[in-house]
């Protein structure tokens, strides 16, 4: 809900819009995923990759605190910043793209809620040119957006980020002053640019593959954890039904994904939330009330459902050389159907993990391994339509870090 410095309301941004059908905090989906899978993955944390070497049977991975090993495969699913890209394909500079904004989230989301409600979580937002700044809602207490140059070094410092809101910031209206004054107290701070991966070509490269922000990003886009979800369910499938064959698998995971990660798309959040000028800031409260708004959903909603999704379980038992375009009938849509770990189908996706090793048992069954960060083995039910679900919060995970 934006609002103007005597708190009346101006505009509304709709949770469907920001967060999907459904809405699902980070923390709260991470849990549910660890839970669920650290009986059988092995969790590395605080530790971090620091070289990638491929041989010709596996890669080998050199750690900032563990020994070195070698693994079957590598998954690059670190984040915008990926360590495993730039280790693998090269320079940051050449993938993560500046979009003139810079966003902070401090504190954690839902402080006050009581979860018992099904409610959405509200936030209220101020406007200056070029500066956004909102309390309460599923980011955080607090989510601050504003117009700028690419900062070097930004990312450090927290003492310093802290400055710098306060200063961003100062002079604003509303709550602003007071939430300025509680930026202090605030335990989880992140503040990173607004930016865009682009890679031209494959996502994968020899044995490794990046999931997620790391391949096809685009900083508070609205499609961020969908996508990886998806990306995940396809890779790990791939894999299933080529064998663990990752050549094949690979390179059906890069046409799957090429298509539906355009869903990312060239938008700029910054230049939505926080428009440059005042005039940008009356033509965005003017479109959310509008007809074409509601158009303009549609069409995203479209967008994040426009991809078949196979069943792996099933498919993991054909004969892999059938491959999936026999398999699956065009226009069909299956859903994000995880069969848990039962059946032919036993992979473990992988997300915000750097390294996974596959191992075959005399089932033909495959076990990832993880080393670091999420996983996610996730169900959803239904028909066989995939409906866009939105899961909101926010990932501190900085480059190389552990999560």
């Amino acid at each position: 809900m934006y609002l103007d410095a005597e708190g009346r309301e101006l505009a509304v941004m709709t949770g469907e819009f920001t967060g999907g059908d459904v809405e699902i905090l980070r923390g709260d989906l991470t849990a549910i995923l660890y839970e669920r899978t650290r009986a059988r993955c092995e969790y590395r944390f605080g530790d971090s990759i620091t070289t990638l070497t491929e041989t010709a049977d596996g890669v080998r991975a050199e750690f900032e605190r563990g020994a070195p090993q070698t693994f079957d495969l590598v998954i690059g699913a670190d984040g915008i910043h990926s360590r495993v890209r730039r280790l693998t394909f090269g320079p940051e500079r050449d993938y993560a793209h500046h979009l003139g904004y810079y966003y902070c989230v401090a504190g954690a989301p839902g402080f006050g809620h009581d979860v018992r409600r099904p409610e959405r979580l509200t936030a209220c937002a101020w406007n200056a040119p070029g500066r956004m700044a909102a309390r309460g809602g599923s980011k955080g207490s607090h989510l601050y957006l504003f117009a700028s140059p690419e900062l070097h070094g930004a990312r450090g410092d927290v003492a310093a980020q802290r400055r710098l809101i306060t200063e961003q910031f100062a002079g604003m209206g509303g709550e602003v002053p007071a939430m300025l004054a509680e930026l202090d107290q605030l335990d989880d701070f992140y503040l990173d640019a607004i930016a865009q991966v682009r890679i031209q070509g494959r996502y994968t490269a020899g044995r490794v593959a990046l999931v997620g922000d790391s391949g096809y990003g685009n900083t508070l886009g609205g499609f961020g954890t969908g996508l990886a979800v998806v990306g995940a369910y396809v890779l790990a499938g791939e894999l299933a039904v080529a064998d663990g064959g990752h050549e094949a698998a690979y390179a059906r995971y890069d046409e799957i994904m090429r298509r539906y990660a355009k869903i990312a798309g060239n938008s700029n959040a910054g230049r939505f939330m926080a428009p440059k000028t005042a005039r940008g800031i009356r033509g965005r409260n003017w479109l959310l009330g509008s007809r074409a708004f509601g158009l303009m959903m549609k069409y995203g909603d479209k967008a994040a459902n426009d991809i078949d999704l196979a069943d792996y379980r099933a498919l993991a038992g054909a004969r892999p050389a059938e491959g999936l375009a026999s398999r699956v009938r065009p226009g069909a849509r299956s859903g994000l159907a995880w069969a848990g770990t039962q059946g032919p189908f036993d992979m473990t996706i992988l997300m915000l993990v750097t390294v996974i090793r596959v191992a075959a048992d005399r089932c033909g069954q495959r076990r990832a391994r993880r080393r670091r960060g999420t996983t996610t083995r996730q169900r959803r039910r239904g028909r066989g339509r995939g409906r866009r679900a939105g899961a909101s919060g926010r990932s501190a995970t900085l480059p190389g870090s552990s999560a």
